[in-house]
């Protein structure tokens, strides 16, 4: 029902109920003072509004006794099922600017109960008022509730001694009224709510027989009747089919032309005193038991006829009062159905933007936000039993080529028949989707054997008839399984998406699974790329120092440099952890910089403090290849003594220095040319020949310690340190072992010949400042009782 004609009923019922423009009385003027006690406000009211104005029955602490309903506070509350609050009026857009704010009586707070006559409607409130703001919960306000209840039974006692009525009890019928509202209201059963009223119409008039049914239109215009509620008259075996068959889908009464039909072409009420003589009879199911009186009332929802009552077999008959007297349940009934048809277009209306909100309009599959949805349930329950599911980007091969030649029409069905075929392979459980144009997603529910991906490709390539065409296409399909690609839903459609692309790369017509090792290179690769710049900048990177030790000497010879990164959240980083990430990168020759130029400041500080120590340095294999090696080598060390120079050394891979001879070649000369010593680190892993290893100008030679760890249990390691240790020394090189760690092979690389030795026999990389202090304490010897002495 519209507002209008909601209001045009309630004005009615205030109408009806006499009670505007008449004199205080003690019953509400006694509520009210209850009131504005309680709550210790400055006015409580019960006011009442009519078309123009908002009256007051009772009032307390206020001066005058009504104003319009445009400024009225209790309009907006009487459009409210519960308690209408307002804390602060003057931070409400609603009521800032009214003149009861602005001005007398300076309303900030307001709270209102609206208040319901007998037949339903709300015709006012029972309200309090203050000149401050307040905060009031729920609770708070359980007093006004009941006030306005004692409000409600005192007009409903007035109305039943005030209302004479020849055929029914106004107090009955306003508890039919009472029952039809709960009962619609907290019902899911719209049958249920029309026999509860029918029930009370038979009682209420004393009939025998009796029907409530909806007006409904067909797309002509034509009216029809669609039957909600009818007497049981399931015990006779000639009706029982009949009944059982309202209970199920509603009767349809389509026929005009007899007294059932009438109503619906007048809008008039219908009363007949001899059915069977009546020249409009007819309409009454086969089998109905005979009817002798008769009326039809139509029911209204405004100015329009949405229902219609049937009432029969009344002693003493009908007529039109009848209906009159029936007018405030009629009123309700079309109130009720009227909501009720507003509720059904609200769902239908929702349902359908719910299917083009979540389907795709012409396969009718799920779309991308459906998919969504449905997706991440099945990752919820994959984690709930522990299984997994895979994820198959679909894009067809040649689809487009369809399109340009036959049309759209053509490829619409295409897409159609390529939907029904993937839905028809996968399992009920499984979930296929539309994402757009021809690309379609599968999600697999514990796929066992890879098989299932080739039959989703095979069933694409079946031919496609389509009225005069035979029709060939592919498909080509990316997969990703979780949780081995433990992300979201958005990314693991991007990772299936990307092996998608690269099945289309090889060929098309194949699926390729998702090289999931190589994305997480990639993806900490970006990670420590977005995070190297901060931590240069906020000195996060630092140089860790682990002694060399001269055998001949039994002394400490230098210390490698190491990199560490201290991250701010993982914690220290050693170089296995970003290095790699940086290669490559502009990042490579920055932090190479802050290597060589560290390493400078530490061997000047040596020199100052009268150490005799030298400092070895990694430098990144694209840094030392680049074109700026050469600036960058030549600038760190231009202005440093010889003494500084002759104690730097730089490590180079053996895997690097054949990469590029020449460029390495040069390099290195210009290395020596300052006068820096070159290293060749984790010799033995590379394959330099022989002429090579000659024509490096490096001064020392670095075993690998996969070597010097096995060397006394595995002859083939040992066979290749003594070959690396008799080649250093024919060359004249000086040999470093790393990764000592116990006396024995530190004892055994000493009978080999071997110089300097490196490992956590000695020490673990640590901080410039333990490093000296370790040095500074270090006695050949010690370290064989006390490893973790470091």
């Amino acid at each position: 029902m519209t507002s209008d004609a909601i209001e045009r009923q309630r004005l009615a019922a205030l109408e009806r109920l006499g009670i505007i423009d008449t004199p205080p009385e003690e019953r509400f003027e006694r509520l009210t003072r209850i009131a504005r006690q309680y709550y210790q406000v400055k006015t409580a009211l019960f006011s009442i509004l009519d078309a123009e104005r908002q009256w007051f029955k009772s009032r307390q602490g206020l001066d005058f006794g009504e104003s319009p309903r445009s400024v009225a506070f209790c309009d907006y509350a009487i459009r409210q099922d519960k308690i209408f609050v307002v804390e602060d009026a003057t931070r409400d857009p609603r009521f800032r600017k009214n003149p009861f704010v602005t001005g007398a009586p300076h309303i900030r707070f307001y709270a209102g109960m609206p208040v319901r006559e007998p037949t339903g409607f709300k015709i006012g409130t029972l309200c309090i008022i203050d000149d401050r703001p307040r905060h009031f919960g729920e609770i708070d306000l359980d007093v006004l509730r009941n006030l306005a209840s004692i409000i409600e039974d005192e007009l409903e006692r007035a109305y039943l001694s005030d209302h004479d009525s020849e055929y029914v009890q106004v107090s009955h019928m306003s508890r039919a009224i009472h029952r039809a509202q709960n009962v619609f209201l907290t019902s899911n059963s719209e049958r249920a709510a029309f026999e509860q009223m029918l029930n009370d119409l038979l009682s209420l008039t004393g009939s025998q027989f009796g029907f409530i049914g909806e007006v409904l239109h067909r797309e002509s215009g034509e009216p029809y009747l669609k039957i909600g509620a009818i007497t049981n008259i399931a015990w006779n075996p000639e009706t029982q089919a009949l009944y059982q068959q309202v209970e199920r889908r509603g009767m349809l009464f389509e026929r005009l032309d007899n007294i059932l039909g009438q109503p619906l072409m007048t809008g008039e009420v219908i009363v007949s005193h001899d059915m069977a003589h009546d020249s409009r009879r007819g309409g009454l199911p086969s089998g109905h038991p005979s009817i002798d009186a008769y009326i039809g009332i139509p029911v209204f929802s405004g100015d329009r006829q949405i229902g219609l009552i049937g009432l029969a077999n009344r002693l003493g008959g009908y007529n039109k009062r009848l209906a009159n007297e029936l007018e405030p349940l009629l009123q309700t009934l079309g109130n009720l159905i009227e909501r009720k048809r507003l509720y059904q277009e609200k769902r239908d209306h929702q349902k359908r933007l719910e299917q083009a909100a979540n389907f795709d309009a012409l396969t009718g599959l799920p779309n991308r936000r459906r998919l969504t949805e449905l997706f991440e349930q099945e990752l919820h329950d994959a984690n709930l039993r522990n299984g997994k599911v895979s994820v198959c980007f679909i894009d067809l091969d040649g689809f487009k080529e369809i399109n340009d030649e036959h049309g759209h029409s053509v490829g619409d069905a295409v897409l159609k028949s390529i939907a029904q075929r993937l839905e028809s392979t996968v399992r009920s459980h499984d979930v296929v989707a539309r994402l757009g144009g021809d690309e379609f997603v599968a999600i697999l529910r514990d796929v066992e054997e890879s098989g299932v991906y080739a039959r989703l490709l095979e069933i694409i390539r079946l031919p496609i008839s389509y009225k005069h065409f035979v029709l060939h296409l592919s498909a080509s399909m990316g997969v990703t399984v979780y949780p081995d690609d433990n992300v979201d839903t958005d990314l693991l459609l991007r990772h299936a998406d990307q092996a998608m692309y690269a099945a289309k790369e090889s060929g098309k017509n194949s699926y390729k699974v998702f090289d999931l090792d190589n994305h997480l290179t990639r993806k900490e690769r970006v990670r420590v790329l977005e995070q190297i710049e901060g931590a240069l900048e906020a000195n996060q990177l630092e140089l860790y120092y682990q002694p060399k030790i001269s055998f001949r000497n039994r002394a400490v010879e230098g210390f490698e440099a190491l990199i560490r990164w201290n991250h701010p959240e993982e914690g220290l980083l050693s170089p296995a952890h970003f290095l790699e990430q940086i290669e490559y990168t502009e990042y490579a020759r920055t932090v190479g910089l802050f290597v060589l130029h560290s390493a400078v400041e530490v061997i000047e500080g040596f020199i100052e403090q009268g150490l005799p120590y030298s400092v070895s340095i990694n430098l990144s294999p694209s840094h030392f290849l680049s074109e700026l090696f050469r600036a960058d080598i030549t600038d760190a060390l231009n202005d440093c003594l010889p003494e500084v120079r002759s104690r730097l050394i730089i490590e180079i891979l053996e895997t690097t220095a054949l990469d590029d001879a020449e460029t390495v070649i040069e390099n290195l000369r210009i290395c020596r040319d300052l006068g820096v010593d070159i290293s060749l680190d984790d010799f033995g892993t590379g394959y330099s020949s022989l002429n090579y290893f000659r024509k490096l100008p490096a001064q020392e030679i670095k075993i690998d310690r996969s070597f010097v760890k096995d060397m006394l249990r595995a002859s083939d390691d040992s066979m290749i340190v003594q070959a690396i240790l008799s080649l250093s020394h024919s060359f004249k090189r000086r040999t470093v072992a790393e990764g000592i760690e116990t006396p024995e092979l530190e004892a055994r690389l000493i009978e080999l010949g071997c110089e300097i030795g490196q490992g956590f026999l000695y020490s673990r990389p640590v901080p410039l400042s333990e490093a000296l202090e370790w040095a500074n304490g270090f006695i050949w010897g010690s370290h064989h009782t006390d490893l973790d002495r470091a």
